[in-house]
């Protein structure tokens, strides 16, 4: 006879498990501690086999039956019901580990010892708040163009252009990485370009090179309206055009001074690499100027608190003093310098690794922190110069831009 749902509400266990028969195999085993497992008794191959089918009342009766037909008719086809039920969770174990979410927290983790701690932050949650909520449970290899379009869309409609074109990279990147270890076939982001609306990219604001003398007339000047220690901090950015956090965190134990190099830290570098910065004669006084007023502190410019630097703020309101608001900030002097020693004739190499813009690559190999520093030193040197008859009010002049 069948079992009914009232049989089995009011069966009760016994010393020993109880077994309680609905046809085709299918039982309800009741165990003495009062559990309900339904369970499938089959022959495949000769051999007596069982599937467990779930635990009632959470697989009802009509559930169980259902699993147990399905069942049968993988038997009428020739396949196992329990060996594909393995099949199936080895597979899912599978698609779960090259699911879109496990390969880019892969791809991640393998990238983030390479980042400055912000840039870590900043792809981590363009991953977990844009693309894992919609596509990080699928395989990557079933990602279509049309699934990655529809989640970047989503910002694009938020009116999060330029964060729709930087989530799409961040894709690209870990399909670029599951290409490579054998998760997916290829990076569907090139079948997007120019679905998206394009973006204008925002630019430091920076000084054109014709203005440059006047902007460091007025830096020369800005103790009538602002302290020593600034003055020469922006000094210094114009001299030396690293990163303004690179300069504002510099400490004296990073500075040579009778070597004239200034050594940046791996960690303080935004392409996590040690980087070196040969110190022109004018970098050097002003570093002696500095060592008057840093009161002791290991910065190079201690803020306040002399255990701490001074801010960001701190240059840009200056400039901001100086009328360079909106015209000029401490990044612009990287372009300044960029622009003019590319026209006046520095090798690139030169400049983008004294800039460092060069990243390791493994065409390349290790990072080579001295690479090019016997021209690196002569182009520094020459730039200072060139700023000083600028400043100064010479015209026609030019760095000679055949360093050696």
């Amino acid at each position: 006879m069948p079992l009914t749902d009232t049989e089995i509400r009011n069966a009760l266990p016994g010393e020993k498990p109880l077994r309680m028969f609905d046809g085709g195999g299918l039982y309800l085993e009741i165990a003495p501690s009062g559990g309900k497992w339904w369970r499938l008794k089959y022959r495949f191959d000769g051999k007596e086999k069982r599937l467990s089918l779930g635990v009632y009342p959470e697989t009802t009766l009509k559930a169980a039956r259902d699993k147990r037909n399905e069942a049968r008719k993988q038997l009428e086809a020739g396949t196992d019901p329990g060996s594909a039920r393995k099949a199936e969770k080895r597979r899912a174990l599978v698609s779960r580990a090259n699911s879109f979410e496990a390969v880019a927290r892969e791809w991640y983790s393998n990238q983030e010892p390479t980042w400055v701690a912000t840039h870590a932050k900043d792809v981590l949650r363009r991953l977990e708040s844009n693309l894992f909520p919609t596509l990080g449970e699928l395989p990557l290899s079933e990602v279509e163009p049309a699934d990655l379009l529809a989640a970047v869309r989503e910002i694009e409609t938020r009116g999060a252009r330029d964060l729709a074109h930087r989530v799409l990279q961040v894709a690209g990147q870990v399909f670029r990485y599951g290409v490579a270890t054998q998760r997916c076939k290829r990076d569907p982001t090139p079948d997007l370009r120019g679905a998206l609306k394009p973006h204008k990219a925002r630019n430091q604001p920076a000084v054109r090179p014709e203005e440059v003398p006047a902007l460091l007339r007025a830096i020369d000047g800005y103790e009538a309206i602002g302290d020593r220690q600034t003055r020469l901090a922006l000094t210094l950015c114009a001299l030396t055009f690293t990163r303004t956090t690179e300069l504002i965190g510099a400490e004296w134990s990073e500075i040579d001074l009778d070597a004239g190099l200034w050594i940046i830290p791996s960690q303080r570098m935004k392409m996590r690499n040690e980087h070196l910065v040969p110190l022109a004669k004018q970098a050097i006084e002003a570093l002696l100027l500095l060592q008057e007023t840093c009161c002791g502190s290991r910065f190079v410019f201690p803020g306040r608190n002399r255990d701490k630097p001074i801010s960001n703020n701190t240059m840009l309101f200056a400039l901001y003093r100086l009328g360079y608001k909106g015209k000029m900030t401490g990044h612009g002097f990287r372009a300044v310098a960029s622009t003019i020693l590319n026209e006046q004739g520095y090798r690139p190499d030169v400049i983008e690794r004294q800039l460092a813009h060069c990243e390791q690559n493994e065409v390349r190999g290790a990072y080579n922190r001295a690479e090019y520093l016997k021209e690196r030193r002569t182009m520094m040197q020459e730039w200072a110069d060139y700023l000083d008859k600028l400043k100064a009010g010479a015209e026609g002049i030019q760095p000679h831009g055949t360093a050696a």
